[in-house]
């Protein structure tokens, strides 16, 4: 994945009362692949023991046949990452599982603990010993809590402790659980195969192993899979409504459903919006892969100008890739996205993006497309700029690397910064009612308004991320 685009924190699947639990976890991972790439897992369970295995790298790259032969069972829960909180090490990789005083717990988190260094500590002068860095085990040595004896006792008191973004999938000797926090910043899906039940962090999972969209876990529910069918609880007190919308701008594949609404058809309508607000005089729209896609469509048929494919991604690029010397220019926006000159060369371009972070990756694709003979290049972007760090499962760098904080959002610095004739970006009310339902997203990167306080070990740590060799 570009580095200078945001990454998501993680995908998460789980499956209860299939023969083939292990193999449909696998194929729900490869769908998810593009909400981490850093590490895959899997768990399954044969009502006896556990059986895992996980590892650095793609799902592809983890798994093969012998490895999921191994991982028997009718049920099963994978992850794949992207570290945010946590370093990129395999003692960090997903599920994790634990053997405790009431047996053994595995679990899969997608998401962000707001307060999980101050929980950590605590926990740790209690006595507590942690074997991750993930904000993820915070959780299971909360579960661990030798004060309640009742499955759905310790779990209302772990998510009475916690705070900030989570959906998560967990499995014990005789469930799979499901669970997503009162907000419902991340998302989470239910579905039915062949009568097991099924979880997911994207519907486009359900749509790769044939499985029926059910519907979505709502924001505090808590469902819990075993023999006797699926339990629904709210073990937390309702909070208001606060959607990631930069899952439907970008996070999301546009083969999924997110709030009910085909994301595909949402990016066709903010291309439509963008089209209306910043128009061009331009011979051609075209789009960053992939996700410009739907946008540069929705962009096109609104302005009648032709939409066409002006950049050519090369999906085969491995984690190990050996870069050339320093002397081809542009290679490394190249080697992923590469210009197509017949559409390009003499033209007036249009170009559709989901969003510009640190404008270095914007840079290089620009200078490429002049180099491919482009005569004008307008910059357009799906939504409003991007201010704030994300501290709910996004992994947004500090404002201190964002571009339109550090020029205070002044689109003309941005387009001379990034090398475009003209820069437009989506305003917040184009982007709210091509969405719809304005009042129940997270708009956090765009505004700075947090629905849930991130404290400030959490700004500390997210900082030091970013800038190592800052030490607060």
């Amino acid at each position: 994945m570009d580095s200078d685009k945001p990454r998501e924190f993680c995908g998460v699947f789980g499956i209860y009362g299939h023969p083939d639990a292990a193999m449909l976890t696998y194929l729900g991972l490869y769908a998810l692949q593009h909400r981490g790439q850093e590490s895959a897992g899997i768990v399954s369970n044969d009502g006896t023991r556990f059986y895992e295995y996980k590892n650095m790298g793609l799902v592809s790259e983890v798994f093969d046949q012998n490895r999921l032969k191994e991982l028997k069972g009718n049920r099963a829960i994978g992850h794949v990452r992207y570290s945010t909180t946590g370093s990129s090490q395999l003692v960090n990789a997903q599920p994790l599982t634990i053997d405790y005083c009431y047996g053994t717990i595995s679990i899969g988190h997608n998401g962000n603990l707001t307060n999980a260094n101050e929980l950590r500590i605590n926990l740790e002068r209690l006595g507590s010993i942690f074997q991750t860095s993930t904000d993820s085990e915070v959780i299971v040595h909360l579960l661990a809590k030798p004060t309640f004896t009742d499955n759905v006792d310790r779990l209302r008191y772990a998510l009475s402790r916690i705070e900030g973004a989570y959906s998560f999938v967990m499995m014990n000797e005789t469930s799979i659980i499901g669970v997503r926090d009162p907000h419902g910043f991340r998302p989470l899906c239910l579905g039915k195969l062949d009568g097991a039940y099924v979880l997911s962090s994207e519907t486009c999972a359900f749509d790769l192993i044939g499985a029926e969209y059910v519907r979505d876990v709502e924001p505090g529910e808590t469902v819990i899979i075993d023999g006797n069918g699926l339990t629904s609880l709210k073990l937390t007190d309702p909070q208001p409504h606060t959607f990631c919308i930069f899952e439907m701008i970008y996070f999301s594949r546009p083969d999924s459903f997110y709030l009910g609404k085909s994301v595909h058809t949402i990016r066709k309508a903010l291309g439509r919006r963008l089209a209306q607000e910043h128009p061009a005089d331009a011979d051609v729209v075209i789009a960053v892969p992939d996700s410009g896609k739907s946008c540069a469509v929705g962009y096109g048929e609104e302005s009648g100008i032709p939409y066409d494919r002006g950049f050519i991604r090369n999906h085969y690029i491995g984690r190990t890739f050996i870069h050339p010397s320093q002397s081809i220019r542009n290679f490394s926006t190249r080697v992923k996205l590469n210009p197509v000159k017949d559409v390009i060369n003499g033209k007036r371009v249009v170009v559709i993006d989901d969003s510009i972070v640190r404008g270095t990756t914007s840079r290089s694709r620009i200078s490429a497309l002049r180099d491919a003979g482009a005569k004008e290049i307008h910059m357009r972007i799906s939504c409003p700029p991007h201010i704030s760090p994300c501290y709910y499962g996004i992994d947004f760098p500090s404002n201190t690397e964002l571009i339109a904080s550090l020029m205070n959002k002044n689109t003309k610095k941005i387009a001379e910064f990034i090398g475009a004739d003209t820069l437009g970006y989506l305003s917040l009310e184009g982007m709210l009612e091509a969405t719809g339902t304005a009042n129940i997203y997270c708009m956090a990167c765009y505004t700075g308004d947090y629905p849930v306080k991130p404290s400030p070990d959490t700004r500390k740590l997210a900082l030091e991320k970013h800038h190592p060799t800052i030490k607060l």
